[in-house]
């Protein structure tokens, strides 16, 4: 039985494989204020090797998947690594990749990045959550409801250690409700995405011993507010300690705090203690009058500064929520 001879050829050059990493997108602010514009930055290994950037909004795909549509004006990509989204109006999620050469090579897609409406924004979409408070108890059942024009929904989470992931990961979705389990709670950003692709407002949850408790419904300036303390489960022994900008104001044994008429020199951070353990804070911040304000619930870390809105008008209306803004305390 005769073999088949076998030749080859002699080696090729070399050549060299350079394998990039994903482009970087930051965006910022990350929670929307009314009339905001949202910067978004695309960075890349090499940025001087003639990079043009390519920036898109992400759109939810149900069940499992976002779809990409190009912003305007980056079809052909941009030569600046940054881009201006102007005035957003609700919560969003934007990705960028980048393109050179002829034909143009392409990287991958950057992670998507979310910027958040806080709910003073009308949308299609909406997030409630039940019990109706955002600053909840470890023991607590929470259930996130979603509301608007479609049949199908997905809710995500953002934690502070940057991991999104969806209510199947640590919950049980139950039509357009999720409800999560005490062992799964953790601080985060929730919001819900439909299946006609929209976006719904965005909620933070933190999860504590001691709670302070405000109105999540509009309250128009000069009527009242009240801010309670609360603990898991002890009970108040002694003096409950009310601070507006690091500054005592409430020192005694009631467990609330009554602003009787809202006014501009109740703007400021607000948060409770008892014995050593302090609530998140809150802060009242006045914006258009043609939109709601909020009164937002927010963890700063200590040594952090703050600088608070300089104007208010009478006549504008404060909305009450709850939400780690750091990025609106600049």
């Amino acid at each position: 039985m005769k073999h088949a001879q076998q030749s080859s050829t002699e080696w090729s050059d070399p050549i060299k494989l350079t394998v990039f990493d994903k482009p970087q997108l930051t965006v910022s602010p990350l929670w929307l204020s009314p009339g905001d514009s949202v910067t978004l930055n695309c960075e890349v290994e090499h940025p001087s090797a003639g990079w043009r950037f390519f920036w898109y909004k992400t759109v939810p795909d149900l069940p499992y998947y976002y779809s990409s549509e190009l912003l305007p004006g980056s079809s052909n990509g941009t030569e600046q690594d940054s881009y201006i989204v102007h005035g957003p109006t609700h919560t969003a999620g934007y990705k960028c990749r980048a393109g050179r050469g002829d034909p143009v090579y392409y990287t991958d897609y950057s992670k998507s990045q979310f910027v958040w409406s806080g709910g003073q924004f009308v949308s299609v979409s909406s997030l409630t959550v039940s019990p109706d408070r955002v600053q909840h108890f470890t023991s607590d059942s929470v259930s996130l409801s979603c509301e608007g024009n479609s049949t199908e929904w997905r809710v995500r989470r953002f934690t502070e250690n940057s991991y999104h992931s969806y209510c199947s990961s640590w919950g049980t979705m139950s039509g357009s409700t999720c409800n999560i389990d005490s062992f799964w709670q953790s601080d985060a950003v929730y919001w819900c995405e439909s299946g006609s692709g929209d976006f719904s407002n965005a909620v933070n949850i933190t999860i504590q011993h001691i709670i302070l408790v405000s109105p999540v419904h509009p309250v128009t300036e000069g009527d009242s507010v009240s801010l309670s303390c609360r603990l898991r489960r002890q009970t108040f022994e002694s003096n409950v300690f009310f601070y507006r900008n690091e500054k005592l104001i409430q020192n005694d044994t009631r467990r609330e705090l009554n602003i009787s008429a809202v006014s501009k020199s109740d703007e400021g951070f607000y948060k409770c203690q008892y014995s050593q353990q302090v609530s998140a804070q809150s802060w009242i911040r006045s914006g258009d009058a043609s939109h709601i304000s909020t009164l937002s619930l927010t963890r700063i870390a200590p040594g952090n500064t703050h600088t608070l809105p300089q104007t208010a008008a009478k006549g504008r209306r404060f909305a009450v929520k709850d939400s780690e803004n750091n990025q609106e305390c600049n």
